[in-house]
């Protein structure tokens, strides 16, 4: 049913824009639009089917999955073209004056010269804010992360524990966006801060389980005092999960699904819980589940009374959660921050939940969400930098 409507989705997307296009371009192009829009979105259809039947393609595969990733950020510059379109249709009919029953710029009817040739030059405006827009968000994207250096203060914070730095790392997306070198960069920055904790909150490949490899291989040889921990997010779940579970183990990353682990610190104890995500019992590729999802009380099982609650849980809106299983401070990313957020004052991540990113309290307890690393879908950040969190507990 997911994949028939978003079949459906694509299907009308391109009926529209098609319909536009032969209002901008010279009609000697319009016996091939069809075609080329055809070409461009088989490979993403096809793709699309392989990934929602479970069927792996062989070879064919990785060439497919480019091919359908060129045909997706059409998809996303067609939309954005029709946005735009339809925002200069609404301006010429308020500078023309033009009655309400006059026909829309998409009928395929005679046309005004004056207004063809306005909605050519529009397109080109759009074309070219589009290329100024994403050339900003792919330096955005990839350059330097912004470090947040944050003190947290609790006041029943154990001594032992005070001044504890703790990296968190959320949302990598290791694959076909986020190339070796760049996870390289962000392991050194982190090292630079010298962190006593290292944690991954989830969406460490963007979707299969071997684009893990060069994450392990970028922070391999990094090894903070306190050691370093993972859970999965909704990605790391879009495959068979088992191959990364058994990689981070041997990687030294001890991956904490509804689990706990005890860090003993300056005579004192934090117990570092990990929530499962919902994502394990969707099977949402591959019609499995391999897990429960959220397991507070499997989290917090024969903890001490005494030690000082840190969650890791993925997803902000699981907060609830984390704060049953006792949870003082809970780090969560999957927000990306919004990622891409066009219109000023206005967080796209609020579609998820009002929790986008930053600090968050409820009472004592806290919630940090990460903005995170790497980027999903298309390789742009607009108002919405990666981030390396470097949260140091404090007493008081």
């Amino acid at each position: 049913m997911a994949f028939l409507v978003a079949l459906i989705l694509i299907l009308l997307v391109q009926w529209f824009h098609l319909r536009l296009l032969r209002l901008e371009l010279p009609e000697r192009t319009h016996r091939w639009l069809p075609w080329t829009l055809v070409l461009v979105h088989v490979p993403l259809i096809l793709f699309a089917l392989l990934r929602f039947a479970g069927i792996d393609g062989g070879g064919v595969l990785p060439l497919l999955r480019t091919l359908a990733r060129a045909g997706f950020y059409f998809q996303a510059f067609t939309v954005l073209h029709l946005i735009l379109a339809m925002g200069f249709e609404a301006a010429w009919r308020v500078f023309r004056r033009a009655p309400p029953s006059e026909a829309p710029a998409v009928e395929e009817t005679p046309v005004d010269p004056s207004r063809r040739a306005f909605l050519r030059n529009a397109a080109v405006v759009s074309t070219g804010a589009a290329t100024v827009v994403g050339i900003g968000g792919a330096q955005q994207a990839y350059g330097d992360p912004q470090i947040t250096r944050l003190p947290l203060a609790f006041p029943d914070l154990p001594a032992g524990l005070d001044g504890l730095r703790i990296a968190h790392l959320s949302d990598l997306h290791a694959g076909p966006l986020v190339s070796p070198g760049t996870l390289r960069r962000w392991r050194d920055l982190t090292e630079r801060e010298q962190p006593e904790l290292l944690l991954f909150t989830g969406d460490l490949v963007d979707s299969r389980p071997d684009e893990l490899e060069p994450l392990l291989q970028a922070f391999r040889g990094f090894h903070p005092p306190l050691g370093r921990f993972a859970i999965l997010g909704n990605h790391d779940y879009f495959d068979d999960p088992r191959p990364i579970w058994r990689d981070l183990e041997r990687a030294g990353i001890r991956c904490l699904e509804n689990a706990a682990a005890l860090v003993p610190r300056g005579g004192a104890t934090l117990a570092l819980m990990g929530l499962q995500d919902p994502m394990a019992r969707n099977g949402r590729f591959r019609r499995l589940a391999f897990g429960t999802g959220p397991r507070p009380a499997e989290a917090a099982r024969d903890l001490p009374a005494e030690a000082f609650r840190i969650c890791m849980n993925h997803r902000p809106s699981e907060w609830e959660q984390a704060l049953a299983a006792g949870a003082r401070l809970t780090l969560s990313g999957h927000t990306h921050g919004g990622q891409i957020n066009p219109i000023p004052g206005f967080n796209s991540a609020r579609l998820l939940g009002p929790r986008t990113n930053g600090l968050y309290r409820e009472g004592d307890d806290l919630l940090y969400v990460s903005r995170g690393l790497g980027v999903v879908g298309l390789p742009l950040r607009v108002g919405a930098a990666p981030e390396i969190a470097i949260i140091t507990l404090k007493r008081g």
